[in-house]
C-alpha cells in the first residue's frame, strides 16, 4: 500500500502547529531567525529561560522538523532553521482558506440573491 501524501502533510502541518503551540519555542524560533544559528547554550544567555529548559524546547522543535542540529567544536551542537515543514503548514493553511473562501462566496450568493 502507497503512503497517502495528504495524510504526510497533514501530520507534518500537525506537528508545526504543536510546536507553534508555545510562546516560548515561537520566541526561539524568532531568535535564530533573527540572528542565525546558535547553541541552546546561546539561546539560554539570550532568552529569559534556563538552558535545560531550552534544550526541551529544541527537542521538540527538532522533532517538528524546524530545526536541524548541527555537530560543532567540542561537542556542541547548533541548531538552525529548517523551513520545509513550515511550508508544508502554510500550503495546509492555503488550502483551508481557499475551501472557506468557496463557502462564504456560496453563502454570500445565497443571502444576497
Amino acid at each position: 500500500m502507497r503512503p497517502d501524501p495528504a495524510a504526510d502533510s497533514e501530520a507534518i502541518a500537525e506537528q508545526v502547529f504543536v510546536a507553534l503551540a508555545d510562546p516560548t519555542r515561537r520566541s526561539i524560533l524568532a531568535e535564530l531567525a533573527a540572528r542565525g544559528p546558535a547553541t541552546a547554550t546561546d539561546l539560554a544567555t539570550r532568552l529569559p529561560i534556563t538552558r535545560q529548559a531550552i534544550a526541551k524546547h529544541l527537542n521538540l522543535l527538532s522533532d517538528a522538523g524546524l530545526l536541524i542540529a548541527e555537530p560543532g567544536e567540542r561537542r556542541r551542537v547548533r541548531y538552525r532553521l529548517h523551513s520545509a515543514p513550515m511550508q508544508v503548514a502554510q500550503q495546509f493553511l492555503a488550502a483551508l482558506a481557499r475551501d472557506w473562501d468557496g463557502r462564504l462566496d456560496a453563502l454570500r450568493e445565497h443571502l444576497n440573491g
